[in-house]
């Protein structure tokens, strides 16, 4: 079986003829396969839905329970077979429940990753390398000048400024389902031992995280009752990016934004956002995992979406593996 046959790029998404099932959809459709739940990756309105439970919470949490006619849990490893198509969700890394999606037939094994990192994260079980005859990968930081710093050091970053301003609140950006879990874990591991405030946006998706055994620590929300904004100073409080602009954060102690994301290495995004303190923190892998990842998984193909497809299919061919781009639409960064 030739790899197009197996897996093929439509206007709704990854489409799977023998199965006849998609991977990440963005439009509904009767059966689909959901790699984690950010919103990008994971819409309503499907027939049925197959993901690991924790991208079923998710889903249902930021959906409500009826965001499809029917769901189904995939263990990890877990093996299914959708009309002689085997299938398979194996960590991806990426945020709690992300999976790479392993499909197979005839011999063709293509492995769909949706997004994911190499480094450590504590909220999130770590990528699992697969060997392949076509790894789909996406591109999101996939130039050269896209190195993420150690994830630690950022962390001694943010708590060095808190400990040097202690007159100041301190709000840092963070997308709302992975990435702001991720921060403030790290700063627990830091040592950081105080109470952290959220803005509400935060509150039942780390409540959700905390139930499945992830010690973030003390969480308050950042509620602020009319002339209270010294109660903030001195804090860190992890908020959605969008925020940055309502006037819920401009009644804060002189507060220092800070926002994490890998997009923090440029500079111009840096000015444009009007951030204070850049924290160059990703949940996506950069150009040396991405790569690495590549050699590592052994295939002859590699698909390229979402994200700098030109600069990844480029490398390929330079390092002899077939690379095609898959200009998919409808994949942001989400603030990444």
């Amino acid at each position: 079986m030739r790899a197009s046959e197996l897996l093929l790029p439509m206007p709704a998404g990854l489409y799977c003829p023998p199965g006849d099932f998609y991977i990440d959809p963005v439009q509904p459709v009767e059966r689909a396969l959901i790699t984690h739940g950010h919103s990008d990756h994971a819409r309503s309105g499907h027939g049925k839905v197959l993901a690991t439970k924790e991208t079923l919470d998710i889903m249902a949490i930021r959906y409500g329970a009826e965001f499809a006619r029917s769901s189904q849990v995939a263990a990890p490893g877990e093996t299914f077979d959708l009309n002689g198509v085997t299938v398979r969700f194996l960590p991806a890394g990426h945020v709690l429940g992300s999976a790479q999606i392993v499909v197979e037939k005839d011999g063709m094994r293509i492995v769909a990753s949706g997004d994911y990192k190499r480094r450590r994260d504590s909220t999130c079980a770590a990528f699992e390398p697969v060997q392949c005859d076509v790894f789909i990968t996406e591109a999101t930081f996939a130039l050269p000048v896209f190195r993420h710093p150690d994830d630690r050091e950022e962390i001694v970053r943010l708590l060095h400024s808190v400990a040097q301003f202690p007159e100041r609140t301190h709000l840092v950006g963070a997308y709302a389902l992975g990435k702001a879990q991720r921060v403030i874990r790290l700063i627990r591991e830091a040592g950081y031992d105080r109470r952290i405030f959220i803005h509400g946006a935060l509150e039942r998706i780390s409540a959700y995280y905390q139930q499945q055994g992830i010690d973030l620590g003390e969480l308050r929300p950042a509620t602020l009752e009319k002339g209270k904004a010294r109660d903030f100073a001195g804090e860190i409080i992890v908020c959605t990016p969008s925020a940055f602009s309502d006037r819920w954060a401009r009644r804060f102690a002189d507060p220092v934004t800070c926002f994490a994301s890998g997009w923090m290495r440029i500079r111009q995004r840096v000015k444009q956002r009007g951030v204070e303190l850049p924290l160059i923190l990703s949940d996506h892998s950069d150009w040396d995992e991405l790569t690495e990842t590549i050699k590592e998984v052994g295939a002859g193909e590699i698909w390229v979406t979402h994200g700098r497809e030109e600069a990844l299919v480029r490398w390929c061919e330079l390092n002899g593996i077939v690379g095609r781009p898959l200009h998919l639409v409808g994949y942001e960064d989400e603030n990444e």
